[in-house]
C-alpha cells in the first residue's frame, strides 16, 4: 500500500486578510501556522506533502516553507489553474475566482497515488487531529464498497473568530458517528457562546449552537475519490455556468454529501477536542502568536521545529 500523503490547499490569496496569509510568520523562529500543522503531521506518520498553490507563488512557497520542510518530508507542488477544466469547457469571460475546494484537490490528482488527507494551509488543527486521520488512512487504503472516507470534526464554538465572519461546513452525523451531510455556510459570525449564519447579506439569520460539529476541511480519502470528483465536475459546470458563472464554486463537502446520498461512500466522523486557530483577518494574528507560544512553552513544540524534526 502507498503511504498516506497530505494535500495542502494553499492557493488562496486571503483577500479578507490582506495578503498571502499562508506565508505570514506566527512563531518565534519565523514559523508559519503551516509549519506547526506539518510538524504534527510528520510525527503522526505522514512523510509526503503536496502543496496546491498558484503557479506564480511557487518561488515564495519554496522560500517561505518548502525548502526548509524538504529536510524532513518529501515536498511536491501542484498548481490550481482556472483553466484546468474538462474538455469542451472554457473559463467564462470575467471569471477570476477559483473554482473552489474540490477543484483545488483535483489539482493534485497527478501527484497522489494512494490514500490522502486534505487540509487548509492557514488553519491550526493540533496533533490529535493528525494522529486520528493518519491512523484511519493507514487502516482504510481503499478498494471497498461503499468507499470509506473520514472527517475530523470540531466544535463550532472552537472555530469562530471575534473579528468577522468565517465559512464552515455544518455537519450532521448518524447515531454510529458516520456523516449524514455537510451544509456549507459561507458567513458565520460569533454570537455569544453560539454563532449565527446568514445567506442573504444579513437580512435574515440562522442560529447555530456552539456544540454543532463543523468541518475544517481536514478530510481523509482513498485515491478513488479523485476519480469520483473528476467525473462529477462537468455536471457542476453545466449548472454553474448557467446560474452563477463568475462565482459558483465546486465545494468539497458538496461532492462528499452527494456520494453519501447515493450510497457510494460513507464518512467516519473523527472528533477533535482541539481549539482551532487561524488568521482569517489580520486582527486574528496576535491570538494565534500567543497560543502557539504558550504551546511551545508547555513543551508541545520545540522552539525550532525542523531542527528537532521527529
Amino acid at each position: 500500500m502507498e503511504k498516506p500523503v497530505l494535500v495542502v490547499m494553499a492557493a488562496g490569496m486571503g483577500s479578507r486578510y490582506g495578503g498571502l496569509k499562508q506565508l505570514d510568520p506566527v512563531g518565534g523562529h519565523g514559523q508559519l501556522i503551516l509549519d506547526y500543522s506539518l510538524y504534527d503531521a510528520r510525527r503522526a506518520g505522514f512523510e509526503t506533502v503536496v502543496f496546491v498553490i498558484k503557479e506564480e507563488h511557487k518561488a515564495a512557497f519554496c522560500a517561505g516553507i518548502g525548502d526548509r520542510l524538504a529536510r524532513a518530508m518529501e515536498v511536491r507542488y501542484a498548481f490550481q489553474r482556472l483553466e484546468d477544466l474538462p474538455e469542451g469547457y472554457a473559463v467564462p469571460e470575467g471569471r477570476v475566482k477559483p473554482w473552489g475546494t474540490c477543484h483545488a484537490v483535483l489539482a493534485a490528482r497527478r501527484q497522489v497515488d494512494g490514500p490522502f488527507a486534505v487540509l487548509n494551509a492557514d488553519d491550526y488543527y493540533g496533533p490529535e487531529a493528525f494522529g486520528e486521520i493518519y491512523r484511519f488512512l493507514a487502516a482504510h487504503p481503499g478498494g471497498v464498497r461503499p468507499e470509506e472516507y473520514a472527517l475530523v470534526a470540531y466544535l463550532l464554538e472552537n472555530t469562530v473568530t471575534a473579528h468577522g465572519s468565517v465559512s464552515r461546513g455544518i455537519c450532521r452525523e448518524t447515531a454510529d458517528h458516520y456523516l449524514a451531510s455537510v451544509t456549507e455556510h459561507t458567513h458565520i459570525e460569533k454570537d455569544g457562546a453560539n454563532a449565527r449564519s446568514t445567506a442573504d447579506g444579513g437580512a435574515t439569520w440562522t442560529s447555530l449552537p456552539g456544540d454543532a460539529l463543523v468541518s475544517m476541511n481536514l478530510w481523509g480519502f482513498p485515491r478513488s475519490f479523485l476519480d469520483q470528483a473528476l467525473a462529477r465536475f462537468p455536471a457542476f459546470l453545466d449548472q454553474t455556468l448557467a446560474a452563477d458563472p463568475l462565482k459558483g464554486e465546486y465545494f468539497l463537502p458538496s461532492v462528499v454529501s452527494a456520494l453519501i446520498r447515493e450510497g457510494q461512500a460513507r464518512v467516519k466522523v473523527l472528533r477533535s477536542r482541539e481549539r482551532w486557530y487561524g488568521v482569517t483577518y489580520q486582527a486574528d494574528k496576535p491570538a494565534v502568536v500567543r497560543a502557539l507560544a504558550e504551546k511551545t512553552a508547555a513543551g508541545l513544540y520545540p522552539e525550532d521545529l525542523w531542527a528537532a524534526c521527529p
